[in-house]
């Protein structure tokens, strides 16, 4: 059976269906991203996912990345796959294309990345830290740095990482004790180790673009004295050569559990004592500028996890259709009853009815943060600009750690339609299961995620961030009620709403008095009944679109739109009402997690 990867029709649903992209072509900065255009560019990624990308992924997982006398090695087959990235100018699609970009409208390029997340995401991460570096180039970096480095990272001549991690500082960046000297010159000398970098050294550049998080000396501690550093693999020289290795080592790579085609090393930064650095931003304003790249590789990975669950979700479709074993349950004990499709038993039509309202949930979810994004440049009017941004802000950590939670359990639920299969490795579920496992970690884990979205956005602005995104949801409310199909659907989806804003109120309060512990051990618990709320809201907004493209559908198109339907159905009767438990345990706030004495964690 040959392997897949996303949904088309229901990719073209939310583009143009649901967030009618075609609109931004009226605009000057899109004029020519109309819906032929997009289609195409759709089409095209399809192509070079499903022909070149999608072949290397066993092939990738099993070779891996290798380190010999100091020298890291990609797998060979992502080479051809990386060039045509490379080639077709896919490697920063919304991009100035005065930098090697394509230009395009964010929420477009979530449809091409879709594909090529699912086809292969460790071979994606190559570009995609790439763009990433990248991007801290073009908005903190000086006119001399941006005509150094800024096209030749866009177009991935060169690669691109992320330099935060120590062996003593992970999640709390601000105890990190890399260090930059002043040269004199207005560059740095750096010293430190690194770990955990991903894309950290590579054979498919000819050079690396580090971004460093460093202390110079006499900084203030933690994170109010951390600067960012733009630290070459080879240093560049004026003209843009290549000039003489620049005292950055790697160490060593791990030994993962899962993405083995994407290198994960250890990097020493001036062993000795000839790592240069140039200043990137303003000194001490390191966590301010890195940020910035913090938020776009949060939402990539939740495309990352997503393009796992994806493929993961078309599989089990594909082989519960034609996998025949067992009588048909009404048919049980009639012994001359043949065998039918697995996808007849409820059973397993439970579980791939739960893999599609989430995969459905997280794809409009994920393109809609894009959307947002692109809003803030489009739209003429200074409030809505910030709505937008307000949205973008509140729904990263559930773009992040929601939907990574979600998709994992996604492919989990693909492992088992599969059975005893899809636990091998001559099937593609289990790698799918091993590479979507890292996204719940790394990025800043999904309890740092809560803890953000507890912390910092519930309370940001005076609470006009959660305003924002519960006038939308009610405004699909609204809608919905206004339909016989859909009512009932809209009127459980307001009950949790409400409930909701219940919940968020009591643990803001919670979280500003002496029992700020206890508010914060049901940060996850929180996050957690959000992403369930913003899930049955973009399945109840597809709902309310397909109850109307019935009625003037073509015949062929009717059983998909019933499907959307029916997925809003099944969410809000099955996963809202446990949902609705949860957050009767939020407001009981039990203390027990706090209480307990670390004595007693000891067996």
């Amino acid at each position: 059976m040959a392997q897949q990867i996303s949904d088309r029709r229901d990719i073209d649903f939310v583009l143009h269906e649901q967030l009618n992209v075609d609109s931004f072509s009226k605009h000057d900065t899109y004029t020519e991203f109309n819906k032929k255009t997009v289609d195409l560019i759709v089409n095209e990624a399809r192509s070079l996912a499903v022909k070149e990308m999608l072949p290397t992924r066993k092939e990738g997982d099993e070779v891996g990345v290798t380190f010999e006398n100091g020298q890291v090695k990609a797998p060979e087959c992502f080479r051809r796959p990386f060039e045509l990235l490379k080639e077709g100018e896919w490697t920063a699609m919304n991009e100035d294309p005065e930098y090697g970009g394509q230009g395009m409208p964010f929420t477009v390029s979530m449809a091409a990345s879709e594909y090529f997340n699912g086809a292969n995401y460790p071979l994606m991460m190559y570009p995609g830290l790439t763009h990433g570096a990248g991007q801290l180039v073009e908005t903190w970096g000086t006119d001399a740095q941006k005509k150094k480095y800024l096209k030749n990272l866009y177009t991935c001549k060169w690669g691109g990482t992320m330099l935060l991690t120590e062996p003593e500082a992970g999640s709390d960046v601000g105890a990190l004790t890399s260090k930059a000297v002043p040269n004199g010159d207005g560059t740095y000398t750096i010293t430190g180790q690194k770990i955990f970098i991903s894309s950290g050294d590579h054979d498919l550049c000819e050079n690396i673009i580090h971004p460093v998080l460093a202390r110079i000396e006499g900084a203030p501690a933690g994170t109010k004295g951390i600067s960012l550093f733009l630290v070459p693999k080879y240093r560049v020289n004026d003209d843009g050569s290549l000039g003489e290795f620049n005292d950055v080592t790697t160490v060593g790579i791990e030994e993962k559990m899962g993405i083995h085609g994407n290198a994960t090393c250890t990097l020493s930064l001036g062993e000795k004592g000839q790592c240069v650095g140039e200043l990137l931003g303003e000194e001490n304003k390191g966590m301010k500028a890195m940020f910035l790249m913090m938020n776009g590789a949060r939402l990539l990975v939740g495309h990352q996890a997503f393009g796992c669950a994806t493929s993961s979700y078309i599989n089990s479709v594909n082989y519960a259709k034609e996998r025949v074993q067992g009588r048909h349950l009404l048919k049980m004990f009639e012994k001359d009853a043949p065998g039918v499709p697995i996808i007849q038993h409820p059973d397993v039509r439970r579980m791939l009815l739960t893999m599609k309202a989430y995969v459905e949930g997280m794809r409009s979810l994920l393109y809609y943060v894009a959307w947002c994004e692109d809003m803030t440049k489009l739209s003429d009017d200074d409030k809505d600009k910030e709505k937008f941004q307000n949205l973008v802000e509140l729904l990263i950590p559930i773009a992040k750690g929601y939907v990574t939670d979600r998709a994992y359990d996604v492919c989990n639920l693909g492992m088992q339609i599969y059975g005893g299969y899809g636990y091998i490795k001559e099937y593609p579920q289990e790698q799918l299961v091993r590479d979507c496992r890292i996204t719940m970690i790394y990025e800043g884990t999904n309890g740092i995620q809560s803890m953000d979205l507890l912390g910092r956005k519930l309370g940001m602005k005076k609470g006009q961030l959660v305003m924002d995104l519960m006038g939308e949801i009610t405004a699909a409310i609204n809608e919905g009620k206004q339909t016989e199909e859909c009512k009932e659907y809209a009127e459980t989806l307001e009950k949790q709403l409400n409930k909701l804003g219940e919940v968020a109120m009591h643990l803001g309060k919670t979280a500003m008095s002496e029992k700020v512990l206890t508010a914060f051990s049901f940060s996850y618990p929180f996050m957690d009944v959000c992403g369930d709320v913003v899930t049955a809201w973009m399945l109840l907004w597809r709902a309310n679109i397909a109850q109307k493209a019935k009625e003037k559908a073509k015949k062929k198109d009717i059983p998909f739109y019933d499907g959307l339907i029916r997925s809003c159905q099944f969410f809000c009767n099955v996963v809202l009402p446990t949902t609705e438990g949860k957050m009767n345990a939020i407001l009981a706030s039990d203390s027990s997690i706090v209480d307990i004495d670390e004595a007693s964690f000891i067996g």
